[in-house]
């Protein structure tokens, strides 16, 4: 058995090709073999020499021949007729004979040649058939993380293997895609983590250098502290989107009120939080399905979001309502005013680390993490998240989390 595909399938299309010639040889052989006898008996007894064509031969004489005539009933063959009748058939089993034997020596050898030729055109046309899996072998082999924006662009016709072709180009965007998010995200960690460890050193080598006064001491005692909690806070947000990532636990997996997650967490935000903006709310019971841990952090990183880009002023808006008579399907919506934000630039907030400004590491600023670890927390709970650009003049941003059950 071969080993190669191109030899399966040549051997395949070969044994088909071979199968149907040689087929097609028998029959012809065998439909011939039954009704040749009587053409060629027909064909010598429509014509019969007369009586002393022998002698008339030998003299030079031409000689006509003269249709058979049929025997009246009753009547018996003379001898010269039964001789006639004799010789008819010998040369019809001789013509017979010879005709089967040639035919099937032509049969024959035009059967081998035809098996070469059967051979190369599948072997030929397994190549043809094969050479996109072959350009995705090379493709695949070739790959790694330096040239992943390389593309199969298979140039064929509609079929199996052409949208073989486009799926693995379109897996190669979505591997691109990641990877390139990843580094992205180890890189804004790295420097996310490498700030506050780079205030402290600066604090303690400098502010602390000599014998500075008690007053300057407890200065910077105060900054290394806020510095330390900020980068705790990071590094919580950095585990919480890691265990976000990593699906629910069934044994965490519970019967949740939304309404009542997002009241207790309003509840629990610290009253200056939000004296400068107006939090209205809508609270109809959302029953779903998941973590309250996680959802609580959705919520609380939608809240936060919402009132760290408002202005003085400005409003947050909090839905819950369920989307059909049964109650298995609900949305929570988070919409606030703020600046007027590009549509474009939307999908780019739920990555991690994304702002739409420099950051500038001032006090109560975040990790640009809150909308990455929401999208992340919905993926886990088979929600769905959208998020769109209030117009101007209140600006500011909707985001929508849509639950089914």
């Amino acid at each position: 058995m071969p080993r190669s595909e191109r030899g399966r399938l040549t051997a395949l299309y070969g044994s088909l090709l071979l199968l149907a010639g040689g087929g097609l040889v028998a029959l012809v052989n065998v439909l011939l073999r039954n009704g040749l006898y009587a053409s060629i008996s027909g064909a010598i007894t429509t014509t019969v020499a007369p009586p002393g064509t022998a002698a008339l031969l030998r003299e030079g004489v031409e000689v006509q021949a003269v249709p058979a005539e049929r025997l009246p009933p009753g009547t018996a063959p003379s001898p010269e007729q039964l001789e006639r009748f004799r010789i008819t058939q010998n040369l019809t089993a001789a013509a017979e004979e010879a005709a089967l034997h040639d035919l099937l020596l032509v049969s024959l050898v035009a059967l081998a040649l035809f098996a070469v030729l059967s051979i190369w055109l599948a072997w030929w046309m397994a190549g043809r058939v094969l050479r996109p899996v072959g350009v995705i072998t090379e493709t695949a082999r070739r790959l790694s993380g330096a040239n992943l924006h390389e593309r199969i662009a298979l140039r064929a016709p509609p079929g199996e293997l052409k949208r073989l072709a486009d799926t693995f180009d379109g897996m190669l965007d979505r591997m691109e895609h990641l990877v390139s998010a990843q580094r992205r995200f180890a890189a804004n960690a790295a420097h996310e983590l490498r700030t506050p460890l780079a205030v402290q050193r600066s604090a303690a080598e400098i502010g602390l250098a000599g014998d500075p006064p008690p007053e300057k001491v407890a200065r910077i005692r105060t900054k290394l502290i806020a510095t330390a909690e900020a980068s705790e806070h990071l590094v919580e947000s950095l585990l919480l989107l890691a265990v976000s990532e990593e699906g629910l636990s069934p044994a965490a997996t519970d019967e949740v009120d939304l309404a009542a997650v997002v009241a207790a967490e309003l509840a629990a935000r610290p009253a200056e939080e939000t004296r400068t903006v107006t939090v209205e709310r809508t609270l109809a019971p959302l029953p779903v399905t998941g973590d309250r841990l996680l959802l609580g952090h959705l919520v609380r990183n939608l809240v936060a979001n919402a009132v760290r880009h408002n202005h003085p002023g400005g409003r947050v808006t909090l839905t819950t309502t369920t989307t059909t008579a049964t109650g298995a399907d609900g949305l929570l919506t988070v919409s606030n005013t703020g600046a007027v934000i590009d549509p474009s630039e939307v999908p780019s907030l739920m990555e991690p680390f994304r702002r739409r400004a420099e950051r500038r590491h001032t006090p109560g600023e975040g990790a640009g993490l809150g909308l990455s670890i929401v999208a992340s927390i919905a993926r886990a709970h088979g929600a769905e998240l959208s998020a769109e650009a209030n117009p101007a003049p209140h600006g500011g941003l909707t985001v929508r989390v849509r639950f089914g059950r």
